[in-house]
């Protein structure tokens, strides 16, 4: 029997929005290997820069989401937020990436193909959030150069702006199987496959709790509001929490995407 036909026809990929804080853990270490296993699935991201305390990663908390059934986490904006983390974006045993266009001498990669049957890419987007390299001509430098060869890709999308993740999806249809957008927190309901096999969905969500504001607790939030100052604001620790992800199946002959479907779930931690 040929290695191609001992090969599973259809691959599946759980993706996983924003985990936020100590309550976010706690919902993916009660849901995921239950998830895992019910819906056979292969392979999971998890975007996880507001694991510790809301803001940023640790190697614990890394470690905790890793042990829960993540496969790669994908980060954003706060990557860089604990300073101790830092040093360890280059442990190749830890497969966190930093988005790749990121100025290149930064700690850490933006791209991953070995770390099980899916490669995967973290990005971060430039309308409202900073002053990055385009992510449209990176990740094209990036698959031109062979990136992910023989291998389904699938996009992490850290962006505000909904248009710009969009017109990234739009860009890479047909190269890679999915782009999934992150950092809003809203989980939207447009999950769709383009005309040439690439999966998209505007943002995943969150994984955070139901009575919050973006998964922090209100008061705090609030208070920004109101008085035009900033104010600390703390991950909501227990309660609902949101379980906010998106499932992509995979055909492994083509690579590409044939179903995009939300699997979103409440728990109480």
């Amino acid at each position: 029997m040929s290695e191609r036909n001992t090969r599973k026809i259809r691959m599946r990929v759980l993706m996983i929005g924003d985990v936020v804080g100590s309550g976010g853990r706690k919902a993916v270490t009660s849901l995921l290997r239950d998830l895992r296993a019910k819906m056979n699935i292969d392979f999971v991201t998890l975007q996880g820069e507001n694991l510790a305390a809301g803001i940023g990663l640790t190697v614990e908390t890394v470690t905790e989401m890793l042990e829960a059934g993540a496969d790669v986490i994908t980060t954003g904006n706060h990557v860089w937020d604990k300073r101790e983390f830092i040093d360890h974006l280059d442990d190749p045993f830890l497969p966190v990436l930093r988005p790749l266009n990121y100025p290149t001498d930064n700690p850490g990669r933006g791209a991953s193909d070995d770390s099980g049957p899916i490669a995967v890419i973290s990005l971060i987007g430039r309308v409202w959030v900073g002053e990055f390299d385009s992510p449209f001509a990176v990740i094209d430098d990036l698959l031109a150069g062979g990136f992910g060869q023989g291998k389904p890709i699938v996009v992490d999308f850290h962006a505000e702006a909904t248009s710009e993740k969009a017109a990234l999806a739009w860009h890479l249809d047909g190269r890679v199987a999915a782009v999934v957008g992150t950092h809003t927190h809203v989980p939207t309901a447009d999950c769709k496959v383009l005309p040439d096999g690439t999966g998209f969905v505007t943002d995943l969500g969150m994984v955070g709790a139901v009575d919050s504001i973006l998964g922090v607790e209100v008061e705090g939030s609030l208070a920004r509001f109101l008085s035009g100052r900033r104010q600390r604001m703390q991950p909501v620790r227990s309660g609902l929490i949101n379980f906010n992800s998106v499932l992509i199946d995979i055909d492994d002959s083509t690579g590409l995407t044939t179903s995009v479907e939300r699997v979103d779930r409440q728990v109480e931690v």
